[in-house]
């Protein structure tokens, strides 16, 4: 009797675009571009529910959620958000902002969320519209096929399985995974800018009264910047973003009590922090920021963390993410539809996709500077420039508000107040260049 032949545990399947990664960006492109009827499939390494940090949403991913029909649902987790408190311990007083007054007076609140759960209604809602979705499956190989014919994906199941997935676009929404940067070696750490994170949830901390419940507050201290991002279910977010010299410090001590000592460094979160209990892990990651040398290829598109990644003070993370989706299924879909527009199409992608990061990196860069705190602790109406600053914090810098001339007087004044306050601008340019000078950050991300 012959031995019957081994079953096979390879598999192949065909689809117009392959996206990787099942974040925001990856779940949102996908949900879009089956909902115009191309083949879809959704590759995400993990199954969702799954944690990630970045609770806190922007007032112009409002309208987004009502263009991909999960308005309702995110609403119905989401905890209110109307603005954003800052503190410094180098002024006498709280500085508060509402999105109601920014220019563009249709989008005065977002939310903050889990992201566990905000995610999954991303994802979901993309199988909704006929994408497929295989959790569980990671992407291990992509090969571009010769005259931009198409792509070769190869994957593995968590079950063992392979499968080779062919598709005629591909986009990669892998997050800060960067599949396809660190294939091409095409990822560029930001000299300007480095930073690593230390975070935690916590129970029974102390939230503003009323309406301001929902407020992220951002508090500036001696090594860096604190987040506190309230969210519905009680649990608080909270999360320290410190320069790579002081992770040193650490020596011996675990992450939780190197958190707990970095906490007790801003008096003002450690009183709202007083009768609060951690109900999670603390976790860490180095934070280095990063920027891809391109944003697409022929037959491939970068989207959100995929392309670049920058500090998070301003909350930018998701919405960057969503609106790269959306702009990126726009772009898919002509070049599938009509491939005599894709060299103008994917132009139009590569000026878009650098819009949002630059936009916010200005501010990153200069935000811990003792000028630009005081700007932001003591703002002032001038030209409208307070409005094109709370636009900017909504994340309003892709439509057609007229903020460009505002930011620009902005600019102006700060450049100005640095002159004049010149020896403090030195002292400053001269501690930040000793701050982000990178260092290795292992020691913090292994517990």
């Amino acid at each position: 009797m012959s031995t019957p032949a081994p079953t096979s545990t390879a598999r192949t399947s065909a689809c117009d675009v392959v996206v990787i990664g099942g974040g925001p960006a990856g779940s949102t492109a996908a949900a879009l571009l089956a909902g115009r009827g191309h083949r879809v499939s959704l590759l995400e390494k993990a199954r969702h529910p799954r944690f990630h940090i970045g609770e806190s949403l922007l007032p112009a991913n409002l309208p987004l959620f009502e263009k991909l029909g999960v308005a309702d649902a995110v609403k119905a987790i989401g905890m209110e958000k109307w603005g954003a408190e800052f503190v410094s311990p180098w002024h006498d007083h709280t500085q508060s902002f509402e999105f109601a007054d920014a220019m563009d007076k249709s989008m005065p609140m977002a939310y903050q969320v889990r992201r566990a759960e905000f995610d999954e209604i991303l994802i979901r809602n993309a199988s909704r519209k006929n994408a497929r979705v295989a959790e569980g499956c990671q992407v291990q190989d992509v090969e571009f096929l010769p005259d931009n014919a198409g792509v070769q994906v190869q994957a593995r199941h968590d079950d063992g399985t392979t499968e080779t997935v062919y598709g005629r676009f591909l986009l990669d929404a892998s997050g800060r995974d960067t599949f396809l940067a660190n294939r091409f070696k095409a990822k560029r750490r930001n000299k300007k800018h480095a930073s690593a994170a230390i975070y935690a949830h916590f129970a029974g901390a102390g939230r503003k009264p009323g309406k301001t419940a929902g407020n992220i507050t951002i508090f500036w201290f001696d090594h860096g910047w604190f987040w506190f991002i309230p969210l519905a279910d009680g649990v608080t977010s909270v999360g320290a973003v410190v320069w790579p010299y002081y992770l040193k410090t650490r020596g011996e001590s675990s992450l939780e009590r190197f958190f707990n000592q970095t906490i007790a460094r801003c008096a003002p979160l450690s009183e709202r922090l007083r009768h609060a209990r951690l109900v999670s892990p603390v976790e860490a990651t180095g934070n280095y920021s990063y920027v891809c040398d391109r944003t697409h290829g022929g037959n491939y598109l970068l989207l959100g963390d995929a392309y670049a990644f920058i500090d998070p003070v301003f909350s930018s993370g998701v919405m960057l993410a969503m609106q790269s989706a959306f702009v990126g299924a726009d772009t898919v879909d002509t070049c599938l539809r009509d491939p005599r527009k894709t060299a103008r199409e994917l132009r139009k992608f590569d000026s878009t996709m650098r819009i949002g990061p630059k936009a916010f990196s200005w501010f990153i860069y200069r935000v811990t500077n003792p000028t630009m705190r005081d700007m932001f602790m003591g703002p002032r109406n001038i030209f409208r420039v307070k409005e094109a600053l709370l636009s900017v914090l909504a994340g309003d810098v892709f439509g057609t508000t007229p903020i460009r001339g505002r930011l620009l007087v902005f600019k102006g004044l700060y450049y100005a107040t640095s002159l004049l306050n010149f020896r403090r601008t030195v002292r400053a340019w001269r501690m930040r260049k000793h701050n982000i000078q990178g260092t290795d950050t292992a020691g913090v991300a292994a517990d």
